[in-house]
């Protein structure tokens, strides 16, 4: 039975993760979170590569501008 209500505790902070990454979708214009360049990021990226998706450093910008049609 406690299985049970752990996976039901699971299932329900699951939903809420993706209801709240829905919300957020929603909320921005167009649909698309801006700027998301995961490598780009110094916590992530402590050797100083350039970013693998718009190729900028980690000191600058994202260059992932694109609009969607």
């Amino acid at each position: 039975m406690a299985l049970l209500k752990l996976f039901g505790i699971a299932v329900v902070l699951i939903a809420l993760a993706g209801l709240g990454m829905a919300i957020k979708i929603w909320g921005k214009k167009g649909g698309e979170f801006t700027g998301t360049c995961a490598s780009n990021s110094p916590f992530l990226n402590k050797e100083g590569a350039s970013c693998a998706l718009c190729g900028a450093a980690p000191a600058e910008q994202c260059k992932n501008t694109e609009s969607p049609a």
